[in-house]
């Protein structure tokens, strides 16, 4: 029989898909102009990356499947939606996006693995992992932290749409949930910090790269 942290899990997959996908709007609208207008690619780059650490974690660690599967998912996706900004961005734009996508999602992805599969063993390579892994989750998601003033300053909440910020509390919520019936301290860490937060930013409008 499954235990509650396998189902814990698949909800949280789940949720996570769903979140996964939530741009797709951002992205229909791109295809459809043929343009990136005012969107930016970083966030784009920066989930890449995280997703393929947490899979390349969720491989590495004995019994954490379910967090390689959905981050799996999650880089799929976001290749998807980095290629299209690749593919619709203006000239000067498209050259940045492809620079940081070589150093962040090519450079430094291929560095950790190397490093920490050659290198590295048992714990401490896991331990490595786990805190690139949760470092860049609370980075990721301190950032936006800014947006709650441009919602006051504004009166607005066209940069933090509430059902966005409210499954992304929940995907949190799930995850940490999840993390302590396994007992996984880096899963915790960074989904408890996006629990409290739980702010993710339209990324309309925003400055390109």
């Amino acid at each position: 029989m499954a235990s509650a942290s396998f189902y814990v899990g698949v909800i949280g997959n789940i949720i996570s898909v769903l979140l996964f996908l939530s741009p797709l709007g951002t992205f229909r609208r791109i295809v459809k102009h043929r343009s990136t207008e005012e969107f930016e690619s970083f966030p784009y780059i920066c989930t890449l990356l995280a997703s393929a650490l947490w899979t390349y974690y969720g491989i590495t660690k004995a019994g954490s499947l379910l967090v390689a599967t959905v981050n799996g998912f999650g880089v799929v996706v976001e290749i998807v939606y980095v290629t299209l900004f690749l593919v619709f961005a203006p000239p000067r734009t498209r050259a940045k996006t492809g620079t940081l996508v070589a150093l962040l999602d090519v450079g430094f992805l291929a560095g950790v693995i190397l490093i920490t599969h050659f290198l590295l063993h048992g714990d401490t390579k896991i331990d490595v992992i786990g805190f690139l892994c949760a470092g860049l989750n609370i980075a990721m998601y301190a950032s936006p932290l800014a947006a709650m003033k441009t919602v006051v300053t504004t009166k607005s909440v066209e940069y933090m749409p509430f059902l966005l910020s409210f499954f992304s509390f929940l995907n949190g919520g799930i995850w940490t949930f999840y993390a302590v019936l396994v007992k996984d301290f880096f899963v915790g860490l960074s989904w408890c910090y996006i629990l409290y937060t739980g702010t993710p930013t339209h990324p309309r409008k925003s400055p390109t790269i």
